[in-house]
């Protein structure tokens, strides 16, 4: 590929992950613009766009997944009731959600969970796939929250620690 092409994917892949943390920096001026019981699909949508998922839920109420990953540290999920009202909305990206995961929870249920994930990385070897979520904790520590499975779809073993893909982590120098 010659030099030129490289340069502008480059830029353009800088580009795209500036646009991502920008839309994630917005989330807090957009989430306090909508008001449980009164905001409406239609409100969600025009602050947050298209969602990366939409879950149905028992009694006709639908969840919609905003997905920060794999540039920011967050997950959102929002629940409309059967209404169409907002019900309520979750980051779900915490150490309360990463402890209900455990050993043989099916993969499914874990992205039901969480959301889509940040990165996957599969050992054909170990017969293992890592699937890591970037959060942070407090908000200045970036952490990754990873959960292995095995070729069954089956959670084996989760662990966290720091996410050294992270800015804060890279170091500087020259």
């Amino acid at each position: 590929m010659p030099l030129s092409d490289r340069i502008h994917r480059a830029a353009a892949t800088v580009l795209a992950a500036l646009a991502l943390l920008a839309a994630a920096g917005c989330d807090p001026q957009r989430l306090s613009e909508l008001q449980p019981g009164v905001s409406t699909e239609a409100d969600v949508r025009d602050r947050f766009g298209a969602p990366e998922m939409i879950w149905e839920e028992p009694g006709g109420a639908r969840t919609f997944e905003y997905n920060r990953q794999p540039a920011g540290q967050v997950n959102y999920m929002i629940t409309l009731g059967a209404d169409g009202k907002l019900a309520g909305v979750r980051q779900v990206l915490t150490p309360e959600n990463f402890a209900r995961i455990q050993p043989g929870m099916p993969m499914s249920e874990v992205r039901r969970m969480l959301g889509k994930p940040a990165k996957t990385m599969h050992f054909a070897l170990k017969g293992e796939t890592e699937v890591d979520w970037r959060f942070a904790l407090p908000a200045t520590s970036p952490k990754l929250f990873t959960v292995v499975h095995g070729p069954d779809q089956r959670v084996l073993r989760t662990y966290t620690g720091d996410d050294m893909d992270a800015h804060e982590n890279k170091g500087g120098g020259r």
